[in-house]
């Protein structure tokens, strides 16, 4: 348990004994591919956002308004004005949008945390209510019709039988592995998370880091916006409530440190299908949402609490 192939071979156990729960009381229902094709849809949207939660939380930071920036991104991209234009010039108008509104949220995140130094919690959070209220104002609190056939014959349907956004999940997934696993920039995230002040002294430019990683997490929230556009054939306001919440938990549970100085994107993978296969169960049970949120605290308390002992550990080896 104390290396990362231990702590997902943890994940994994945990992944498969909810599965064998899921049979048992589910039998057919569960069991049967169409519903694995639901989780893996569930978790695809929640699974891009947080990859980029994870290198924010393993840079040492925290970012509370990746879900507030997918709503507005989502409005923004589906504006009567953006798909005239998809529809007039290319669909993909659409697409570079939502990427450009995530993009430009996170950088403005990053540069009010980096080189304004105002605390990530507080500027995040200040983020997640404007954002929400910004797309609240331009679409008049009303859900807007996505009209560009093109668009929604691009992001819906399957390749092999799995649904394109889950493709969207698997690509961001490994791009986030390679960034984090085999590049200076993921060498970098990870020395700014476990001592900036060192990491400076290496000649990594610490506040500047810093700003990519918010931007490369509203990258994905512009992502998400668009999943979730293909997803919904709407625009709201409301998308994305409270997904930043789902997106640290999935992060903390697949073996992130909060504190910063390591990630992993594998385990955050683990974390999401996890949490996406809780909820599926308790659904196909007709269990309350209230009884879904105790068993998801009780999952966040415990992952937390095996990271103190290990890194106590650690520390004591």
């Amino acid at each position: 348990m104390h290396g990362g192939v231990g702590r997902n071979l943890g994940l994994v156990v945990a992944l498969v004994a909810l599965c064998v729960v899921g049979v048992v009381t589910g039998g057919d229902r569960f069991a049967s591919l169409d519903n694995v094709m639901t989780i893996l849809r569930l978790a695809a949207v929640i699974g891009v956002l947080s990859i980029g939660m994870t290198f924010v939380i393993t840079g040492g930071g925290i970012d509370l308004s990746v879900g507030s920036v997918l709503g507005l991104a989502s409005i923004w991209a589906s504006t009567v004005a953006t798909q005239t234009m998809a529809e007039d010039v290319h669909w993909v108008v659409m697409v570079l949008t939502a990427l450009a509104v995530g993009t430009a949220a996170g950088l403005v995140n990053g540069v009010l945390i980096a080189y304004g130094k105002v605390v990530a919690f507080i500027a995040t959070l200040a983020m997640m209510v404007a954002a929400r209220g910004l797309a609240e104002m331009i679409a008049n609190r009303q859900t807007q019709i996505v009209d560009v056939d093109t668009f929604l014959d691009a992001v819906r349907g399957d390749v092999l039988g799995i649904p394109k956004i889950v493709w969207v999940f698997v690509l961001v997934a490994v791009a986030g592995w390679l960034l984090l696993n085999r590049t200076t920039f993921g060498r970098r995230t990870l020395a700014v998370g476990g001592n900036p002040e060192a990491a400076r002294l290496a000649g990594i430019k610490v506040r500047r880091h810093t700003m990519y990683l918010y931007a490369l997490a509203g990258l994905t929230a512009g992502i998400a916006a668009v999943m979730m556009l293909g997803r919904t054939g709407s625009g709201s306001s409301t998308h994305g409530m409270l997904y930043e919440l789902d997106a640290i938990a999935a992060v903390v549970v697949g073996g992130t440190l909060l504190a910063g100085g390591r990630g992993t994107i594998i385990g955050t993978v683990l974390g999401v299908v996890l949490f996406s296969t809780l909820t599926n169960v308790f659904i196909i049970n007709n269990l309350s949402t209230s009884a879904q949120s105790v068993a998801k605290g009780v999952i966040i308390v415990a992952a937390v609490l095996l990271q103190q002992r290990l890194a106590a550990r650690s520390r004591g080896a």
